[in-house]
């Protein structure tokens, strides 16, 4: 495993407390997992990621991460509609632990964008890791 000085931070994006993070663009938002998450999990393996279409409250469980390690879920920071999933992760599910941000999950058009607003800033983020 990592330790902390060598785990990646997206300056721009918003995280949960269950270490995903999210991207803007436009009216979409993109949703994946944070560096620290993918480290801990180890060799990720498998992904199961919803249907297009499917809409999820905040919080709510989307999919699942499946490593080497374990099974953990994944739940979406910010409630809304999935308008697509990243479809090079069904074949290559180890690009999260290559490139976590570059490797997003769903984009969802979000419900209600103030929610992002909620969500921890890079240095909350941080904080977060660092108890």
């Amino acid at each position: 495993m990592k330790g902390f000085d060598a785990l990646l931070f997206g300056e721009e994006l918003r995280y949960s407390e269950d270490h995903e993070w999210v991207s803007t663009s436009g009216e979409t938002f993109q949703v994946g997992v944070s560096d620290y998450a993918q480290d801990q999990m180890g060799d990720i393996v498998y992904v199961e990621l919803p249907e297009v279409g499917q809409t999820f409250a905040k919080g709510e469980q989307f999919g699942t991460l499946e490593s080497v390690k374990a099974v953990s879920e994944l739940y979406l920071p910010v409630g809304g509609e999935i308008v697509s999933v990243n479809p090079a992760l069904a074949d290559s599910p180890e690009q999260i632990n290559s490139d976590p941000y570059g490797s997003w999950l769903v984009t969802i058009k979000p419900s209600d964008p103030e929610e992002l607003e909620r969500l921890l800033s890079v240095a909350a983020y941080r904080q977060l890791l660092q108890g």
